[in-house]
């Protein structure tokens, strides 16, 4: 379904801005067509009672039929022919049977003459098209004739108002141009809309283009920061005053960030530097040790602290490699990693892999592996390496026919210091570092690890790439 609420900023505040001055404009586009419209009518109904009104209280009823004889003698078929309709006299209501009223104008027409003291029996006020209507449509023909245009199809319509007076049986009708029609009210609210919309689209658009492109250029840094931890690319505040002051704060929390994480680097090469000369020079003196099963153990103690110290340190570092990502062919990586554990006799099987090359780095992702494939000999006594494209991912997976993970501990294997075997024997097991540094080296590249127990036994670890 196509998204109809735009996602960004800039697109969620002009949709807003835009829906509400279409309401506020759709209201006051009604109250402004409603008042031109009655004005309009007003004008209308105006000019047809002063009409009337002027042959009742003046010339009266005889002046009708006079006036139209003294006319015709006069100007003949071509008298006035832009000027306005006679008034006539009719015996009956202009309003056809099925002709609708305007009964505001009806209310009117009947109000004005009552000022004026004239009292009214019946009104009837109808609009008809110029087409409609026979007397507007011959004096709209005799128009276009006088101007030449013979075949011009008159458009436009007429008013038509019959009043029949307190008294009398016959009706005083008259007629008043009415050019254009109602669109030509509507048409400039239509324009006047667009124009309100062209401008404050325009204005809208400049500022919020001046608030994002500082937002957008922060969010880029944040995203660039968290992947590298690289702090030597400084933002420069721009923008509103608001934005500046964000700036500003993000590139003094960065700075403080960036620090504490060289202290950190620097206090665990310290350490690991302090721990492992007195462990190499231990391993020397236990040479001298007679016992050889208790040479072994010494030794083995030593290597396991050793071993633990790597994944300590290598768990610290993971968030700043050091190396590059490189592209590469990943179905023949984790090839080489099983081929190592092959020619150490270990059970390792390598499943169906995909060949596929992908930027990522190497180093780190062996890594991953190995802490994988040990702790499925570990715990399964065996290990099979596989590789899919799952839509845009790519899974490699590693399952084991162990006991499997308790479903109430699957999350919190991956926490650092956390083991299944709760004894920590390191016959079982190390420090309890493998899944956590695998987890920390998949999320540094865009992934994740994911723990689920097999239907038919064991483990399933699977350490999902984007591709």
């Amino acid at each position: 379904m196509m998204q109809l609420w735009p996602r960004n900023m800039t697109g969620q505040l002009m949709l807003a801005v835009a829906l509400a001055l279409l309401v506020v404009q759709g209201f006051g586009s009604f109250f402004v067509y409603k008042a031109q419209y009655e004005r309009r009518e007003a004008e209308f109904v105006h000019s047809a009672a002063f009409r009337i009104a002027i042959e009742v209280e003046v010339e009266g009823e005889p002046r009708l039929a006079g006036e139209r004889a003294h006319d015709h003698a006069m100007h003949g078929d071509q008298r006035r022919p832009f000027g306005r309709f006679r008034l006539i006299r009719s015996q009956g209501s202009p309003a056809r049977p099925d002709e609708p009223s305007d009964a505001m104008a009806e209310h009117m027409l009947k109000r004005i003459l009552a000022d004026r003291g004239i009292s009214v029996a019946q009104v009837a006020v109808i609009h008809r098209s110029v087409r409609d209507d026979p007397q507007a449509l011959a004096r709209a023909r005799q128009r276009a004739a006088y101007l030449g245009n013979r075949g011009h199809m008159p458009e436009g319509s007429v008013m038509i108002a019959g009043v029949r007076i307190e008294g009398r049986q016959d009706w005083l009708v008259a007629r008043v141009w009415m050019p254009g029609d109602l669109q030509d009210l509507i048409w400039p609210l239509i324009v006047q809309t667009v124009l309100i919309y062209a401008v404050l689209v325009a204005v809208l658009a400049l500022v919020m283009r001046r608030i994002t492109q500082p937002l957008a250029r922060l969010t880029r840094r944040v995203e660039s920061f968290a992947r590298t931890r690289n702090s030597a690319e400084r933002l420069e505040p721009d923008g509103p005053e608001d934005v500046r002051r964000l700036i500003d704060a993000h590139n003094a929390m960065e700075a403080r960030i960036a620090s504490m994480l060289d202290e950190k680097d620097v206090m665990l090469g310290a350490i690991g530097h302090d721990l492992k000369t007195p462990l190499a020079a231990l391993r020397v003196r236990i040479e001298s040790v007679p016992d050889e099963a208790e040479r072994a153990k010494m030794a083995g103690t030593i290597e396991d602290i050793v071993r633990s110290l790597d994944d300590i340190l290598s768990l610290a570092r993971v968030g700043r490699p050091g190396d590059a990502p490189e592209r590469t062919e990943l179905s023949a990586l984790i090839a080489s990693v099983v081929e190592e554990y092959e020619d150490m006799g270990k059970p390792v099987e390598l499943a169906e892999c995909a060949r596929m090359v992908v930027s990522l780095r190497p180093t780190w992702l062996r890594r991953a592996l190995r802490n994988l494939i040990d702790n499925a000999l570990r715990y399964g006594g065996v290990a099979r390496v596989s590789m899919h494209r799952d839509g845009k991912d790519l899974r490699i997976r590693i399952d084991d026919d162990g006991p499997g993970i308790p479903e109430a501990d699957l999350g919190r294997m991956t926490d650092p210091f956390t083991r299944g075997d709760p004894s920590r024997n390191t016959a079982t097991g190390g420090a309890g570092l493998g899944l956590a540094l695998a987890r920390a080296i998949a999320e540094q590249h865009g992934g994740s690890l994911v723990l689920a127990n097999r239907a038919e036994g064991g483990l399933r670890a699977e350490i999902v790439l984007p591709g």
